[in-house]
């Protein structure tokens, strides 16, 4: 085969080509630090690296919900705390107004503090994180869940609860709608919620109600009577008016029946009537409300003072109802919060791993490619004065 002048140049171009693309190559290795950039330099490190970097980016998506996640429960935690804090300042405030020497202008005195308590609570109920949304609205986040009504306030939310994805197959719910915190509180002592009837005479006066047998309680609806025949003499009937046991009644004495006891202080007047019911739910600020209603200037009787230390005994036991169950929504928040550290401690590891995993795939040996930088470029100048010398040779020369 006859080797010309043409080809022989063609050949040499080639050449020079692929030894200006392996430089042009390493070159880029070393300005990147990476050993490939492209899938075609090496197919299989590239779809490992491709699979890392998918399994990274939605970890670190995982870490950002968890992040939204963890600023909202710290906002509903701080939150409740001081609601906790108002509860606990108006079960002072019904203490005090429970002192039988305060005059009616002490009692309106408190019911003010206590309308101030109910407004604090209110605007706490409506409270934002830091976009703007609603804890306490459920699914509605962007409109106000609570607005002030005559029996304290409405509840405009639902009750939807929000929960974020912190993991593969991890959810959580990043806050608690207005109507488990605030609506669904227990009266009386969260069993049964005794209460005195509207037209008792005499100065009955509820004190500590207990449970000592909640499987004979269930037995029944739950619903009795406690009725005074007359001064000193009480008989307890159920809901169909089925006598259920009779008894003596002395002033600070414990009546027992259907598995539940009843303590009561004062003098009861004949046909007095003290009711038992199962416990329901009541808002916190149906509570606030009928605490400041009871407290509002009255005649000044025996009589309405036994019904204020009643009405003020049964707001102290719904206040302690709502205390409760901030606690246990408070318990739920700080276990959700435990959650999120425990998992974030997690994805930090796995993100390590995968960036390791990512590393040891694509990162460039750097000395070996400086080593192999520095003999292509001697190569391709080599090549280039061959080149050089043999473009002006021909056989014509030498004749």
């Amino acid at each position: 085969m006859r080797v010309t002048q043409n080809s022989n140049q063609t050949l040499f171009l080639a050449a020079i080509q692929t030894l200006e693309s392996n430089l042009s190559q390493t070159q880029n290795q070393i300005t990147t630090n990476k050993s490939f950039t492209t899938a075609s330099q090496n197919p299989t490190a590239a779809g490992a690296v491709n699979n890392y970097n998918q399994a990274l980016a939605q970890s670190q998506q995982y870490d950002t919900n968890a992040n939204s996640a963890q600023t909202r429960l710290s906002t509903e935690d701080s939150t409740l705390s001081q609601v906790q804090t108002q509860l606990q300042s108006l079960r002072d405030l019904a203490l005090e107004a429970n002192n039988s020497t305060l005059s009616s202008q002490d009692r309106a005195a408190i019911a003010t503090q206590a309308t101030q308590i109910q407004n604090s609570l209110l605007a706490l109920a409506n409270t934002q994180d830091g976009n703007g949304e609603y804890l306490f609205g459920g699914f509605a986040t962007q409109s106000q869940p609570y607005s002030l009504s005559a029996t304290g306030a409405t509840y405009n939310g639902d009750q939807g609860q929000r929960q974020v994805q912190i993991a593969a197959g991890q959810t959580i719910a990043d806050s608690d709608n207005g109507n488990a915190v605030f609506e669904q509180i227990k009266t009386g002592n969260g069993t049964f919620v005794a209460s005195a009837a509207s037209g008792n005479t005499g100065t009955g006066v509820l004190g500590v109600t207990t449970v000592s047998d909640g499987a004979q309680y269930a037995v029944g609806n739950g619903i009795y009577s406690i009725n005074f025949t007359a001064p000193g003499t009480y008989e307890v009937r159920d809901s169909t008016n089925a006598l259920i046991s009779t008894g003596s009644y002395t002033d600070g004495a414990t009546i027992a029946f259907a598995g539940v006891q009843v303590t009561l202080s004062g003098q009861p007047g004949a046909g007095d009537s003290f009711a038992v019911a199962p416990s329901g739910n009541q808002s916190v600020f149906t509570t606030v409300q009928n605490l400041v209603s009871a407290l509002q200037p009255g005649a000044n009787t025996s009589q309405s003072t036994a019904q204020l230390n009643n009405s003020i005994a049964g707001a102290l036991n719904n206040i302690d109802q709502a205390l409760d169950n901030m606690s246990n929504v408070r318990a739920g928040v700080g276990g959700r919060l435990n959650s999120i550290t425990t998992q974030q401690s997690v994805s930090g590891s796995q993100q390590i791993q995968l960036q390791s995993n990512i590393s040891t795939l694509q990162s460039l040996d750097y000395a070996g490619a400086i080593t192999t930088l520095t003999q292509q470029n001697t190569t391709l100048s080599a090549a280039l004065q061959a080149f050089s010398l043999t473009q002006g040779l021909s056989l014509f020369k030498y004749l």
